[in-house]
């Protein structure tokens, strides 16, 4: 266990990271006394000096939902980060990762906002659906300050979830009329097909994912908030974000949503 200056000192250091795109050596390797705990902790104080310098809190994310994404980085939990405004880019945009990121990978995933707060613990997927004004197609484009995407899953809690961009579709869905579970996604790179899975890929269903994030919020005496936009998880194997790229998420009953990596 961390005391609360090397957790602010941590906080700090990912933060510089993030700011000049750089990498760090892992934390776990650098102290192996780090919990889980100590690693949230560090994701919150780099979330503070992020909106010290501006930035606004709109949602979070989930990761590590999936097996096959678990399996590609040897972690087998979920996990979760924030989001923040200028994380965030339109349906159709270049999206200039050779500028912002540093070693990004982009998946496709089913993004919610809600219309009312949800606080755990007890948060059911029935309180989800009854909570959630839509759904859209997402990319998320993960990131890692950590150096190689050598991480344990403290690195990547610590990390803000491995976070970097994400982009939603203009269209919404009602998720009250289809079964999320049962929807299928396909990711193409310039028109061919790069990634498939479907809605059971995250933890059985995105719906499961946002009560664990709220149960798992409200742990930690937190919640989330009504107009909050929730990342959900991976649907299909995350792929390298590969600049000069055209790519489209498809995701059946939800909506299309594109952007072109630059």
């Amino acid at each position: 266990m961390m005391d609360a200056a090397q957790v602010e000192e941590l906080g700090d250091e990912l933060f510089d990271a993030l700011r000049k795109r750089h990498v760090v050596e892992p934390l776990t390797k650098r102290f192996a006394d780090i919990t889980v705990d100590d690693a949230y902790g560090v994701s919150k104080h780099m979330l503070a000096r992020r909106l010290a310098a501006g930035e606004k809190l709109i949602g979070r994310k989930v990761g590590l939902t999936n097996k096959g994404v678990q399996k590609h980085f040897g972690i087998d939990e979920p996990d979760y980060g924030n989001l923040t405004d200028p994380m965030r880019f339109a349906d159709g945009a270049d999206v200039p990762v050779s500028e912002l990121l540093i070693q990004p990978k982009i998946e496709g995933e089913i993004g919610f906002v809600l219309k009312r707060g949800l606080k755990g613990p007890g948060v059911t997927v029935a309180e989800v659906l009854e909570a959630t004004d839509y759904v859209a197609a997402c990319f998320e484009i993960v990131d890692s300050r950590i150096s190689d995407w050598r991480i344990r899953i403290a690195d990547t809690i610590a990390d803000n979830g491995s976070s970097g961009l994400f982009v939603m579709s203009e269209e919404r869905a009602d998720p009250t009329a289809m079964d999320l579970s049962a929807c299928e996604m396909s990711m193409t790179a310039n028109d061919e097909i790069v990634s498939e899975g479907t809605g059971a890929a995250a933890l059985g269903s995105p719906l499961t994912c946002v009560a664990w994030l709220a149960n798992t919020l409200g742990a930690a005496g937190d919640a989330l908030r009504p107009g909050d936009v929730i990342l959900s998880g991976s649907l299909g194997p995350v792929i390298e974000a590969k600049p000069n790229t055209a790519m489209r998420v498809t995701i059946s009953g939800v909506g299309t949503v594109s952007l072109r990596l630059v």
